[in-house]
């Protein structure tokens, strides 16, 4: 055998395979906390197992999503707090996944940087099998992917992967109509579209993330601007499964890069539209600061951020109230926004404030 002690290693090649190992043995307990029924392997093969009749589907049709968090990332490695992101990227998944009518299932997540640091890549897969076990779904694999030359040192980036079942016939969207009922449910804050407006906006405001929070801020809210800007994405998943499952939900839109401008018309029909009352709700603060300090249109802040509106159910009038008591009483901040219309497009009425 030729002499290893002069010989190259991977680890020498910038590759440290004990510490993706280290990696895999402190998310175990996280992944194994988000177990559901159906799963059948998980972490440690090379491929995961799931049963869709042990997960109490009869004749389904999967749905599938991906996604990642967009530069909302830059701001969360600049700042040390990562944790949040791992819910951002399980959230832009599964809210997309119940849009269509499906509840989600597994999900996997690809994590690459150059260098592994077993700490920050734990706390952001235990964020997402945090925002997995929020949702119902299991955290059923993933990839940890050690690239040197591929990232600058500290630099990490996340995509998400998550499948998701229906019973046949029950998809979304169906059935919308002129006169069925717009109900919006409430952001937690920017989620994890328009970042890259975000950052420049904070950047021209000479402000830094360390900064005090610069408008009128709740006691929950964190107190600098980069711990507020990184509030992770709400999701949606529970309460929504209760809704379809109560009946009278003709649609679901996810409210994310677009703004209500270019995702509610996403699940309306051809010939169909909307109306929209901007005095309905109360502009979160952190969206009033935005526009302020970026000098951003209304338009602009209408077909870029969500507004404070994460999500919006398009309901049959007879069941409106219904579902926004249900909705309210699973912990939804609820306002009715307006009605679906003859004709295209989203009209404004009223102004933001």
């Amino acid at each position: 055998m030729s002499d290893e002690k002069s010989g190259l290693t991977y680890a020498s090649a910038g590759v440290d395979i004990e510490a993706g190992n280290a990696l895999v043995d402190r998310i175990k307990p996280a992944a194994a906390a988000t177990q559901r029924p159906g799963v059948m392997a998980g972490l440690g093969g090379f491929g995961a197992l799931f049963d869709l009749k042990g997960a109490g589907f009869s004749d389904p049709v999967l749905v599938a999503a991906t996604d990642g968090v967009g530069t909302k990332l830059r701001i969360a490695i600049d700042t040390g707090h990562v944790s949040g992101v791992g819910i951002d990227l399980v959230a832009m998944c599964v809210n997309d996944l119940v849009c269509q009518g499906a509840e989600p299932l597994f999900f996997l997540d690809y994590f690459a940087t150059g260098k592994l640091d077993t700490d920050t890549a734990a706390r952001v897969i235990e964020g997402i099998a945090g925002g997995c076990a929020q949702s119902g779904c299991a955290l059923i694999g993933g990839e940890t992917a050690e690239m040197p030359g591929m990232y600058p040192a500290g630099d990490f980036d996340l995509a998400g992967f998550a499948v998701g079942a229906m019973e046949r016939g029950t998809e979304l969207p169906r059935a919308v109509a002129a006169g069925d009922v717009l109900l919006g449910l409430g952001a937690n804050g920017v989620h994890s579209n328009g970042y890259s407006l975000v950052r420049r906006i904070v950047e021209t405001s000479g402000m830094t993330w360390d900064s005090p929070v610069p408008w009128e801020a709740s006691d929950a809210t964190p107190q600098t601007l980069g711990g507020a800007l990184l509030t992770p994405t709400r999701l949606y998943v529970k309460p929504l499964l209760a809704a379809l499952a109560s009946g009278g939900v003709h649609a679901l839109a996810h409210i994310t890069g677009g703004g209500l401008t270019e995702n509610l018309p996403r699940v309306l029909p051809d010939g169909c539209g909307a109306t929209i009352d901007l005095d309905a709700w109360t502009l979160p603060p952190v969206f009033g600061w935005l526009q302020r300090a970026g000098g951003v249109s209304e338009t602009e802040m209408l077909r870029t951020f969500n507004c404070g509106i994460g999500m919006v159910v398009v309901v049959d009038p007879s069941r409106a109230e219904a579902l926004a008591r249900l909705l309210i009483e699973a912990g939804e901040s609820v306002v009715p926004l307006g009605t679906v219309t003859d004709g295209a497009g989203v009209q404004y009425e009223g102004a933001l404030a």
